[in-house]
């Protein structure tokens, strides 16, 4: 009989039916020779009877792995709920100390770098522009308009009491002052 075509449960059915078989009417056969070895029909049976239990252990271990991903899915977001607020309580508990938060796994919060000048200036211009462009409207519409600065120029201020001219920010804005 041809196996090729048919499932794994069905070749494991189709072996155990051949120990059956090997069982009933060659128990008492002397020895077996085929698939270039010599087999008695104890040994013939017990790798028959092997195939159908492989393949029923093999769809036990499926089920019991489709149970624990069942449940590992039922039941993560209540723990991730729970993992999220005990790393809020650890956090606010050593949330000074480092080295302990390290010994929870946990990364410090990284302080804040600071804008420098030019920065500072540039997020000035670009507020100042997004508050032109956006004139007196209401609030949904205001959320939808930006302001075009995409750079500024910063002229420094020098000791000697004289200021060089002071150049104007790009793309049309007036420099931070609003008008």
């Amino acid at each position: 009989m041809s196996t090729g075509n048919q499932g794994k449960q069905k070749q494991a059915t189709f072996a155990e039916q051949l120990a059956a078989g090997t069982q009933k009417h060659l128990a008492n056969a002397g020895q077996l020779t085929f698939a270039g070895g010599t087999f008695t029909p104890a040994q013939v049976i017990d790798r028959l009877e092997s195939f159908g239990t492989l393949r029923s252990d093999a769809d036990a271990a499926k089920a019991v792995a489709k149970a624990k991903v069942a449940a590992e899915r039922a039941q993560l977001p209540a723990l991730r709920e729970f993992l999220l607020a005990f790393v809020a309580v650890v956090k606010a508990q050593f949330g000074a100390s480092p080295d302990i938060l390290a010994d929870f796994g946990i990364q410090p919060k990284k302080a804040r770098k600071p804008l420098t000048a030019e920065q500072k200036a540039a997020a000035n211009a670009k507020r100042q522009a997004t508050r032109k462009a956006r004139g007196v409207i209401g609030k949904v519409n205001r959320a939808k308009v930006k302001g075009d600065v995409t750079g500024v120029t910063i002229t420094p201020v020098h000791d000697n009491g004289q200021q060089p001219a002071q150049q104007p920010a790009s793309n049309g804005s007036n420099g931070g002052n609003a008008k």
